[in-house]
């Protein structure tokens, strides 16, 4: 099974991760896969050694350049799919499939990562209607594809997952040492792009009612984005500057992770949630909303707790309940490790998406 790649995000985040796992776990078990990324992203940058990449994106999401020129590597190459991992991706390959002029063409393949609603303009119609099937990372995902009239076919659940071999390898970081922190202060940690669906406005709110009841506790967010300066401006009006860290990007966070007593997940909406499968692969326990596809990773009194979204209070008591009772953290931190071992390994989601190809790319060539 041949499988042509398509990401255009310059930036790292759990998507292009994603990606990465799946083009080397296919190249791993024996299927060429190629990749088209973005020339000057961190994803090409991170799969140069031994992958055969091309360097384009498009500048506008109808960039009919950049379309042209991933028809003419599709009709030279052959792949039997095409996977589309983002939706501007989704726009060139539908663009890029429409100018073919071969008999027979590759079926599109869209993986959908986020519990978003489909636009309803004509372009998102329109490229979304080239699609063969979605790649869902969550039922939850899937549902609203069809809710949004997707049909149920057109629609599969793959969930995410992770390299168990790697996170085991990844040395823990010294966050104490290296942010100044008391050297037996716990650690709540939070990895995720600081924009507004991830929260953590209102984990800053709950962090600000948890050192009220444990004085010694330390929150520590990873993570670049948008609401930098409104969560630092947020931090220091609630006079938590000893207590709340934004750590900024951290290339090492699987050792970052290993730091964390406790994981948290804020997010307000969520399709699945891979800083998750992180903690989860590091043993850690988990508090986290019960938002988008967030419940079918966690299993709420099993390997974490879940509370509402955008409720500060609910999410305080579960942290200070946790931070209070090591015992918990410890058992649910062990469950946690393993139902990722068994639901949430790359291997498992390479296997399954490699089931999607072939049950698609047979059915094309009976329609041809």
């Amino acid at each position: 099974m041949f499988s042509l790649h398509i990401d255009t995000a310059r930036t790292w985040r759990g998507g292009q991760n994603q990606v990465l796992l799946t083009v080397l776990g296919l190249r791993a078990v024996g299927h060429r896969a190629m990749l088209v990324a973005h020339p000057a992203g961190e994803l090409r940058q991170r799969a140069r050694e031994g992958l055969e990449l091309v360097p384009l994106t498009p500048r506008i999401e109808m960039d009919l350049s950049a379309a042209w020129r991933l028809a003419r590597v599709i009709a030279q190459e052959r792949p039997d799919v095409v996977h589309a991992h983002d939706p501007h991706a989704v726009a060139m390959a539908a663009l890029a499939l429409s100018m073919s002029t071969q008999s027979t063409k590759p079926p599109l393949i869209a993986a959908r990562r986020v519990d978003f609603h489909l636009k309803g303009n004509a372009l998102s119609r329109w490229k979304y209607r080239q699609v063969d099937c979605f790649i869902c990372a969550s039922e939850f995902i899937r549902r609203l594809l069809i809710g949004d009239g997707v049909e149920e076919t057109r629609a599969v659940t793959v969930h995410e997952g992770v390299d168990l071999e790697r996170i085991e390898a990844a040395p823990p970081a010294d966050l104490h040492a290296e942010l100044w922190l008391p050297r037996d202060a716990p650690l709540v940690g939070n990895v995720a792009a600081l924009v507004p669906h991830k929260g953590q406005r209102y984990l800053v709110d709950a962090a600000a009612l948890v050192v009220q009841k444990v004085p010694d506790a330390r929150f520590v967010i990873a993570g670049t984005g948008e609401l930098a300066g409104t969560l630092d401006r947020q931090i220091k009006d609630r006079g938590l500057e000893k207590h709340v860290l934004l750590a900024g990007f951290r290339p090492d966070v699987l050792s970052v992770h290993k730091a964390f007593d406790i994981f948290v997940m804020s997010s307000v909406t969520e399709g699945l949630g891979t800083s998750l499968l992180d903690a989860m692969a590091c043993g850690k326990p988990i508090v986290a909303t019960s938002a988008g596809g967030i419940p079918e990773v966690v299993v709420d009194g099993q390997t974490g707790i879940l509370v509402p979204p955008r409720d500060s209070e609910a999410l305080a008591r579960a942290i200070t309940a946790l931070l209070r009772d090591e015992h918990a953290q410890q058992v649910m931190g062990a469950e946690g490790l393993l139902r990722v071992r068994e639901k949430f390994s790359a291997e498992r989601m390479v296997q399954d998406t490699l089931a999607v190809y072939r049950r698609v790319a047979e059915h094309a060539h009976v329609e041809a």
